[in-house]
């Protein structure tokens, strides 16, 4: 199965969307914000198969997240998700990098579909 990370900074929607992935034997790592997850990223070399990240979040939001993440993992597939309709506009600039944005609130089958539709993208 898949290795991903998930990056939110609300605590339950990190939780909702790890139990949600890990329903379908994906192995899940959390970071509450974008510079915790870059750190992770970097300590691990990488090694996930997705980065599922919020837009709007503190200290390093999604995209600039996106954008590092791109730069230094290149073979990473990245999916986006929001609530706020200008971040996803936002984010329509970044599809050379990121596979989609999920537009909150989501179903947990919602979820669990884009992140499979990601992951088989990512494969090809």
């Amino acid at each position: 199965m898949a290795r991903v990370l998930i990056t939110d900074d609300e605590e339950s929607m990190r939780m909702l969307v790890a139990r949600a992935i890990g329903m379908d034997g994906h192995s899940i790592v959390t970071a509450q914000d974008g510079a915790e997850a870059l750190e992770i990223l970097t300590r691990e070399h990488g090694r996930f198969d997705l980065l599922l990240s919020d837009i709007q979040m503190p200290v390093m939001d999604g995209i600039a997240l996106a954008l590092a993440a791109a730069r230094d993992f290149p073979q990473l597939t990245i999916l986006l998700m929001t609530g706020f309709a200008d971040q996803r506009e936002r984010a329509s600039n970044l599809n050379a990098i990121a596979h989609d944005v999920i537009t909150k609130p989501f179903s947990v089958a919602d979820i669990r579909a884009a992140v499979a539709d990601a992951l088989k993208a990512g494969k090809k």
